[in-house]
């Protein structure tokens, strides 16, 4: 179960119960959240599902509810370049919205002990890189994942700025998540029913601030049928050609932006009309994992406003500024691909 009970009828709504019930608090990571549709994530047969502020599990696939992504991205803190580590980052949907903000100079890895899963993350991202209609608006540090149990990193592995396990940490492995940090920075987790920012301060020392009570599933301790250890992705330095992509898509968001401003139109998108209005409240405990039996159902604040049925926008195709920009400048086709990502869209 999750924190609250919406009837959201897109992410749009979502994000907007989630801002009103205090969940998200910043700019920034209200427009991750809007630009990563929560419902690409899910299986299409249980997409009706994917608003609701719930956690969602299909065979070895796994979502927290949205307020638990929510206070998870808050609390990480998260700024361009720095380096990012998701212990069973499952879908790859909170790794997504990690790397927006990231841009393409930070660290996104992931570890997932799912074979099946890891696939299906690769598959989402692999999506979202070909066909959102929001990913020529950020700079973007892409999800590495890797297959194997988070538990078995090398000792001496490479420390990261900001580190989220997605299972409750077993109290012997405590101080082993801790030494995953560098100094300076942030480690979210569950940990003995408290979901948990800690922060290392110096070589041997830690400050821990309890955000919100939660229920999470264990993480799946070793076996003696696992690899010895898990290898993270190397961290080589981008190719030449890849920072000049980089830096011409980066030139011409820029022109995009200023051109604009000068017309006098917003440069950020516009959110679409919304057709209800449903209310979040928190709750004390937040269950992250499917409860037995189904789940209890709340009768809806405002029922007669949400009973009202209102007109639906009907929403023109988008424009993409930055492809436009792209198809005129004087390269061959390949090249202008290449700056595109080969993105059809």
């Amino acid at each position: 179960m999750g924190g609250a009970v919406s009837a959201g009828e897109d992410n749009e709504e979502l994000v907007d119960n989630l801002k009103e019930a205090d969940y998200i608090k910043t700019k920034k990571v209200e427009e991750v959240f809007r630009a990563i549709d929560r419902g690409d994530y899910y299986l299409e047969e249980h997409r009706d599902n994917a608003y609701k502020d719930l956690a969602w599990k299909h065979g070895n696939i796994h979502l927290s509810a949205p307020c638990i992504y929510s206070e998870v991205m808050e609390s990480l803190k998260l700024k361009p370049s720095l380096s990012f580590l998701n212990l069973g980052c499952g879908t790859g949907y909170l790794s997504t919205m990690v790397g927006l903000i990231l841009g393409p100079f930070g660290i996104n890895h992931g570890i997932e002990i799912h074979q099946d899963v890891v696939e299906y993350a690769k598959q989402k991202l692999m999506w979202f890189m070909k066909n959102s209609d929001v990913f020529d608006d950020y700079e973007f540090c892409e999800p590495r994942f890797v297959i194997g149990n988070c538990l078995l990193l090398p000792s001496g592995c490479k420390t990261y700025d900001r580190v989220y396990c997605g299972a409750a940490c077993p109290p012997e492995h405590e101080n082993y998540m801790k030494n995953l940090l560098k100094i300076g920075g942030i480690l979210v987790m569950p940990f003995e029913d408290q979901l948990q920012q800690i922060t290392r301060t110096g070589q041997s020392s830690w400050e821990t601030k309890n955000i919100l009570p939660v229920s999470f599933a264990p993480l799946i301790l070793p076996q003696k049928t696992d690899a010895p250890q898990v290898e993270l992705p190397d961290c080589s330095c981008r190719p030449l050609q890849d920072l000049c992509r980089i830096s011409i898509r980066r030139i011409l968001r820029a022109n995009v932006k200023a051109e604009k401003l000068k017309e006098g139109m917003s440069s950020t998108r516009p959110k679409r009309k919304r057709k209800r209005r449903n209310r979040y409240h928190r709750r004390n405990h937040v269950r992250d994992h499917e409860p037995d039996g189904p789940p209890n159902h709340v009768k809806k604040e405002d029922s007669e406003e949400s009973e009202k049925e209102m007109e639906e926008e009907v929403e023109k195709p988008r424009r993409n500024p930055l492809q436009e920009k792209i198809e005129q400048l004087p390269l061959p086709p390949a090249l202008k691909q290449y700056l595109m990502y080969y993105r059809t869209k």
